[in-house]
């Protein structure tokens, strides 16, 4: 199955030349003229790779860069031969860094190479090697490596189970890595940016003239993974109208583009990933039982971060020693009590907020020779979050339970960051209930989490 690219150029001349002869190439390209496009095409076309012009109407500089290549290999484009913008471009993350006019034969063998050295990437990563690598070697992880080896072989449907930010879309790529489709694409759909007014369109693809602005056929993502790993993520916030025409691609393996008349076969293998309790939710009519019962042929449960305590510090260490690489800086310590404190605290946003911890602590140390708790901020991060006993009904909310204490002059971001622990806290990670209570819609909740570290 052929690679998909992503055009960010702003000069429409260029743009249409490089979507032109890289389809010809035999990628499936998409393109944008603005920062705010791309972002829109990376969330519903998830490429591969992603062309990016150093200077866009929206963004100049290497913003979009730093936002990107941790996620999908990005080659630069600028007008300028700058050595040190370069380097730089290089040190945060650019799979390679191209000047205008561009050879498009060179073109090809980065985007080629770029490509190849990503997939060797992906495929390490269920080894616990690479950027992408499973850390850790708690008796959890060492558990859910072995149940991802013994049923990566297999063509059966895995639902992934845990808690937002604990890594289970790396899980799915080591699923993916682990199996004999290692080969052909992984395609990863996240549920909850796509509006389903569009997500029938994005998920089956559609006909020329099926609707208003359909000017040209469009593949959509389960035809993209073809024989390779569609993945799901967030599959619990998809409507009843998505979840029936994906149980009908799971009991048949047949799907039609929107505006056809025949149907298309798929031999992708479909892993989905849920933050919620779908066998909660089924038994409550929120979310389909027969389609719960085909998604979890195979569940795999990812342990929270407070649940391998014994893991944080090679965690920290991993994501510090990946920061400094890829700044060009020396190896940065972490201190004794720095480390005794990142294991105490119970990580509510589980590896995703270290991550975010670390970044921070990185900025702060400044010419220090380690971390220190300082660095960390954790006093100012919310109280650590007891984990909730299994099944046990939550207690009535007190008046003290919804007092939120201030200290000082906080800022509006650490307030917001707060109230919003205070609120997962209380709804058990409920994102309906929070977001009801913050008067705000769901996906806002979402992006809120996001920022703060608790997705």
């Amino acid at each position: 199955m052929s690679s998909s690219l992503l055009v960010v150029e702003d000069d429409p001349v260029l743009n249409r030349l490089l979507v032109k002869t890289l389809g010809k190439c035999g990628y499936d390209v998409d393109s944008a003229a603005s920062w705010q496009q791309a972002r829109e095409r990376i969330a519903v076309f998830a490429p591969d790779l992603v062309l990016l012009d150093v200077n866009l109407p929206d963004s100049t500089g290497f913003g979009p860069l730093s936002e990107t290549a941790h996620s999908r290999s990005v080659v630069m484009l600028t007008a300028y031969g700058d050595v040190n913008q370069a380097v730089q471009a290089m040190r945060l993350g650019a799979a390679d860094y191209l000047v205008k006019p561009v050879n498009l034969d060179e073109l090809e063998l980065v985007i080629r190479g770029a490509l190849e050295r990503r997939q060797l990437l992906a495929q390490k990563a269920a080894c616990g090697d690479g950027p992408g690598a499973m850390i850790g070697d708690s008796p959890a992880m060492r558990r859910l490596r072995q149940l991802i080896q013994e049923v990566g072989g297999s063509d059966v449907t895995v639902l992934i189970q845990g808690e937002s930010g604990c890594g289970k879309e790396l899980v799915a790529q080591a699923l993916h890595a682990a199996s004999t489709r290692r080969d052909e694409r992984f395609v990863a759909v996240d549920c909850t940016t796509l509006q389903e007014t569009l997500f029938e369109s994005e998920l089956f693809g559609h006909e020329r003239g099926a609707f208003t602005g359909a000017d040209r056929r469009k593949t959509g993502l389960i035809e993209a993974a073809a024989q390779g790993t569609l993945f799901l993520d967030e599959i619990g916030e998809a409507g009843p109208a998505i979840q029936a025409k994906l149980l009908r691609v799971l009991e048949s393996g047949r799907f039609r583009r929107v505006g056809a008349t025949t149907d298309l076969r798929t031999d992708a293998r479909v892993v989905a990933a849920t933050n919620r309790d779908l066998a909660q939710r089924a038994r409550q009519q929120l979310f389909r039982d027969d389609l719960y019962y085909r998604l979890a042929a195979f569940v795999i449960e990812v342990p929270p971060l407070r649940q391998r305590r014994e893991d944080i510090a090679a965690l920290a260490e991993h994501f510090i020693v990946q920061r400094r690489r890829g700044k060009g800086l020396p190896p940065l310590a972490l201190g004794a009590e720095a480390r005794q404190a990142l294991e105490r605290y119970d990580w509510p946003g589980n590896v995703r907020e270290l991550r975010n911890v670390v970044e921070r602590a990185l900025i702060l140390v400044g010419d220090a020779p380690r971390i220190a708790p300082a660095h960390l901020g954790l006093r100012s991060l919310p109280a650590p979050v007891a984990p909730a006993p299994a099944m046990a009904v939550p207690a009535p909310a007190t008046a003290e339970d919804e007092s939120l204490v201030l200290q000082g002059e906080p800022t509006l971001e650490h307030i917001e960051r707060e109230y919003l622990a205070r609120l997962l806290k209380k709804y058990d990670g409920n994102r309906r209930k929070v977001a009801d209570a913050l008067g705000v819609s769901e996906r806002t909740a979402y992006r809120m989490m996001d920022r703060h570290g608790y997705k």
